[in-house]
Formats: structure tokens, C-alpha cells, sequence
């Protein structure tokens, strides 16, 4: 989105803000590529509960920078394979276990 700046010069509203200001709020493509993923993956990732839910200004769906990093912390780490066979396997988080059913 653009605005007219004082001088008639038309500016990106992102572009108005200093650069070093992190925002609080992304699109769906930007959280997803900030997990380095899909925005289809992504949107999985939300049905499933493993990422959260938008929130919603006037029909626009916002990410939380902060549940979303709270999200991300909270899935789990990758296993390594199990030397013996019958150890037990550390279970999926809801986000896997959901595209396997």
C-alpha cells in the first residue's frame, strides 16, 4: 500500500517506518516465510494447531510475531534414529500426526 508523502512523493507505508523496527504483526506469506516454509504448508500448520490462529483487524488476518515464535519454539527437535529397534520413538507433534491421518 502507498501513501503520499509531504512533498507529493507516493511511499510504501512499510517504508515510512525505521528499518532496525521489527513489526509485531506479518501476512500469511511472510509467517510462513519466516518458518522457512509453504504458505500451503503454512495454512497446515494452522489447521492443525501447531502454528496459531490470525488475528483479525477489519477483514485482514495478522500474525502474531510473538505466537509465532512461541509456536516454533514448542515443536519438537528431530530425533536421531534409535540404535536398538525396540527403544521407544519420540511421538509426532499434531501438525505431523494430522497429515497422517
Amino acid at each position: 500500500m502507498t501513501v503520499r508523502a509531504m512533498d507529493g512523493e507516493r511511499v510504501r507505508r512499510s517504508a515510512m517506518l525505521p528499518p532496525n523496527l521489527q513489526p509485531f504483526g506479518v501476512t500469511r506469506e511472510q509467517a510462513a516465510g519466516l518458518l522457512s516454509i509453504s504458505p500451503s504448508l503454512f495454512d497446515s500448520a494452522v489447521e492443525a494447531g501447531t502454528m496459531p490462529q490470525p488475528r483479525v483487524l477489519r477483514g485482514r488476518n495478522i500474525w502474531d510475531i510473538d505466537e509465532l515464535w512461541a509456536s516454533f519454539r514448542a515443536l519438537p527437535h528431530k530425533v536421531e534414529v534409535a540404535s536398538d529397534l525396540d527403544e521407544a520413538q519420540r511421538q509426532g507433534n499434531a501438525f505431523d500426526n494430522a497429515k497422517k491421518g
